[in-house]
């Protein structure tokens, strides 16, 4: 199992730096990254967080999920593995 999570819903506002703080209170993060548009350089509104284990990306998911960030529900999910 993996501990890749996805986060949509995400406000403009957020970056990288508050998504890892967000979710730093379910544990571990190793990196969170917010996808922004390349040509514009604002965010696409959603991003991706890994945590350290499994059991904390699912801690994270049943705390998180439908939960506010920067005034909105935000959405967390497992992400799809890379292919």
């Amino acid at each position: 199992m993996q501990s890749n999570l996805y986060v949509t819903n995400l406000g403009y506002s957020i970056d990288g730096e508050a998504l890892r703080a967000h979710f730093s209170s379910c544990g571990d993060v190793i990196s969170a990254d917010v996808i922004s548009d390349r040509d514009t350089g604002r965010s696409r509104g959603f991003g991706f967080v890994e945590m350290s284990t499994q059991e904390q990306a699912q801690k994270a998911i049943q705390m998180l999920n439908d939960q506010p960030l920067g005034g909105r529900a935000i959405g967390v999910a497992l992400a799809r593995p890379r292919k």
